[in-house]
């Protein structure tokens, strides 16, 4: 463990050399004021390697989050006296002005550092200090302001860059007395804002692919992202004109959501629905509003029997009973009564091989029960949530007979 005091060069310059209380600023020479503008980056990056390498040295956990909150404490107390630095500076000198913005930003970075990579050993749910804060999102201001112009002018839906942007110039510009700010709260937008930065170096082939990917992963589940999402996924199934085709897209869009990546433990919003949670109850309801609709066309008895006889009689084939969950929802609880005990027979595949012959879906009028039975052993999440639903709603039912 490091024993020497790791900030001794920062605190020095910033309690002392530009105190305006300990140093008559007016005396630093322009060269001296250059040595230390040229020193603070290389302070920074020396930093950030001695915490890395004292924690990578460090086997105990207590020790590993005694030193951060050290780190951390240390920080705050550097970055409020150099704002307050700032502050007393009455003087027009640009030189030194350039100065003190370049450690208030230096410090405000390490404090990033802190909590974005050792954020599971700090207690991120204390109110943030005004000081930090006001600093904090000033800068985010600042690069917000420069992701508009760099970034997200690459869009091809501006409307999801206003979005974003409205979002975190929203909290930049909010008072710090109108609300008490976590951490935890800072930290996300702070890491928000570092994400979008790094989607620029390269630049993506695709942006709004890459930010939408972005904003599922942050869990960002602002109302107007929300409704955006939804919107941008419904116009193009609704491109489709067969009820089919498009519950094969919004299938296929639904798989694509639920497989994408997503950190663990944070939100844009706390007090609102999880973005996964919201948006996959809305794929569902489409999806069972879509299942629906196959089977609102009315048509005369005569017809009905007609199209009964041409279904079920072609060729001696035996009459099928339709079944409203999916091929693979089906096998799922074929496969669970056959385990069960429920449903005996010689083996598992006899029990598909003698029902699903008789079984049709809204998908599907002939159904492989070898396909269906094979699936039912790399069922997907979305399929053993809804066969769970359909047999909850099946007990509830026999409750009430």
């Amino acid at each position: 463990m490091q024993s020497a005091y790791p900030f001794e060069w920062i605190d020095l310059i910033v309690t002392v050399t530009l105190n305006p209380e300990n140093t008559k600023l007016s005396a630093l020479t322009n060269e001296q004021i250059q040595l230390v503008i040229s020193q603070v980056p290389k302070e920074k990056t020396k930093l950030q390697s001695l915490l890395k390498s004292e924690i990578f040295n460090t086997s105990k956990e207590k020790q590993i989050e005694l030193l951060v909150k050290q780190y951390h404490s240390a920080l705050i107390v550097l970055l409020d006296q150099a704002f307050d630095n700032q502050k007393k500076y009455t003087s027009k000198k640009e030189l030194l002005r350039d100065v003190y913005s370049m450690i208030i930003y230096a410090l405000d970075e390490l404090l990033s550092f802190v909590e974005i990579r050792f954020s599971a050993y700090l207690s991120l749910d204390e109110r943030v200090p005004i000081t930090y804060l006001t600093v904090s999102k000033k800068e985010l201001k600042v690069k917000s302001t420069k992701l508009k112009v760099t970034l997200l002018k690459d869009l091809d839906d501006k409307r999801l860059g206003e979005i974003i942007i409205c979002t975190l110039l929203s909290f930049s510009n909010s008072i710090a007395n109108d609300y008490t700010i976590t951490f935890k709260e800072l930290l996300y937008y702070k890491e928000l804002v570092k994400e979008l930065e790094m989607l620029n170096e390269p630049e993506p082939a695709d942006v709004n692919t890459a930010i939408n990917e972005l904003l599922i992963y942050m869990n960002f589940n602002s109302r107007a992202y929300l409704t955006y999402y939804s919107e941008r996924i419904a116009n193009r199934i609704n491109k489709a004109t067969d009820v089919r085709e498009k519950m094969d897209l919004l299938l296929l869009h639904f798989k694509e959501f639920k497989q994408m990546h997503r950190k663990t433990g944070i939100v844009l919003y706390p007090n609102h629905a999880n973005l996964e949670i919201a948006l996959s109850n809305w794929f569902t309801q489409e999806l069972l509003y879509l299942e629906k609709t196959l089977h609102l066309n009315i048509l005369p008895l005569n017809k009905k029997q007609e199209n009964l006889k041409s279904k079920n009689n072609i060729e001696g084939a035996p009459l099928k009973v339709l079944c409203i969950l999916s091929s693979d929802q089906t096998g799922l609880i074929l496969r669970a009564a056959d385990e069960l005990r429920i449903l005996v027979a010689k083996s598992m595949n006899e029990v598909f091989k003698t029902i699903v012959p008789h079984l049709s879906t809204p998908y599907k009028d002939d159904l492989s029960y070898d396909g269906m039975r094979s699936k039912s052993y790399v069922a997907e999440d979305r399929d053993k949530k809804i066969a769970i639903e359909t047999l909850e709603k099946i007990i509830k039912k026999i409750k009430d007979y």
